[in-house]
């Protein structure tokens, strides 16, 4: 009886198992969906936003967060006002998406992991900040510093965006690597300090003043250099996978697609400075390119480096318990 009995409690808590996986993973679907959606408008965001800055757009609008006084500004629509004003409208969508999925989440908080709710409102505020340089932009009339801390929060949503888009994807990972963790980490913090320096030698002209007069180098001179410990910083990676070959074999999408975005997002500078910058779409693609080299970079750290069991690993758990 007391065989049976035990038998009769694992089989139950067997069926309570798949019963509570499937009925969560209806919720998880719908937060990795409307997550796969927030990373490609922030992406498209943040190039919108390169445009706007390259195409010298940033006050086509006058006013914000309304253009010409006018949601939709026909009597002033021109390429710039365009720029301006769709890249403030892909901000608002990113901002109700952002805010959708933390209503939902405090909705469905019984059935959901317990940080997500607390990282959407993380992913909130970080909207909400965005949303006040985006107006200092036009306040303080494109100042540098303005203009650096709008992009750099775009990619912490960015990188925010895509870590909970892993740890859905994930659960609990049962070999994180920290020192694989670590070695993907630098080459993100370089690109993050590449782009800071980028949008400096954009937003104070210092590009083409270096250009022209041979004169305020220093700023492109460091975004020149900052491109070596990057690209030494991928092969590292590249080497350490090769070495453990499982790490190659169960990533090589996302190796083979960071070496190839390091090759052209140096032939894009190169372009870029040969046309003394005069060619929008070398530097909206020098743009596109660190935004995706982010993203890269950002999944693989917060992805399971090997192949996930997920539930069939919990299943094949209490199949165990229960054939014992």
């Amino acid at each position: 009886m007391v065989f049976k009995s035990n038998l009769l409690c694992k089989i139950i808590g067997f069926i309570h198992l798949i019963n509570n996986q499937l009925y969560k993973s209806k919720y998880l679907t719908i937060f990795k969906r409307l997550g796969s959606h927030s990373v490609l408008a922030l992406i498209a965001l943040i190039v919108i936003g390169g445009a706007t800055r390259v195409m010298e757009a940033g006050l086509a609008c006058p006013d914000w967060p309304l253009c010409y006084g006018s949601f939709l500004p026909f009597n002033h629509m021109n390429l710039r006002v365009f720029l301006e004003w769709f890249h403030r409208l892909d901000a608002f969508l990113v901002g109700i998406l952002i805010l959708f999925k933390f209503a939902l989440s405090i909705i469905w908080k019984n059935e959901i992991p317990n940080w997500l709710p607390k990282t959407y409102s993380l992913l909130l505020f970080l909207v909400i900040v965005q949303g006040s340089f985006g107006a200092l932009t036009v306040i303080n009339l494109l100042d540098s510093y303005t203009v650096t801390g709008h992009l750099l929060i775009a990619f912490l949503l960015l990188i925010t965006t895509i870590s909970i888009n892993q740890n859905l994807e994930n659960g609990d990972i049962e070999e994180p690597l920290i020192w694989w963790r670590f070695l993907l980490f630098f080459p993100l913090l370089l690109t993050l300090i590449q782009s800071f320096i980028g949008v400096r030698l954009s937003s104070t002209w210092s590009a083409h003043i270096c250009l022209s007069f041979n004169e305020q180098c220093l700023i492109l001179n460091t975004h020149k250099l900052f491109a070596f410990p990057i690209a030494f910083s991928i092969l590292s990676i590249i080497a350490a996978a090769i070495y453990k070959r499982s790490l190659l074999n169960e990533n090589w999408k996302y190796l083979s697609a960071l070496i190839f975005l390091l090759f052209s997002q140096i032939a894009l500078g190169v372009l870029s400075l040969k046309t003394n910058l005069n060619e929008p779409i070398f530097i909206i693609g020098h743009q596109l390119n660190a935004s995706l080299f982010i993203a890269i970079l950002t999944t693989l750290i917060f992805r399971n480096p090997f192949t996930k069991k997920g539930l069939n690993h919990s299943l094949n758990s209490q199949m165990v318990g229960i054939n014992s």
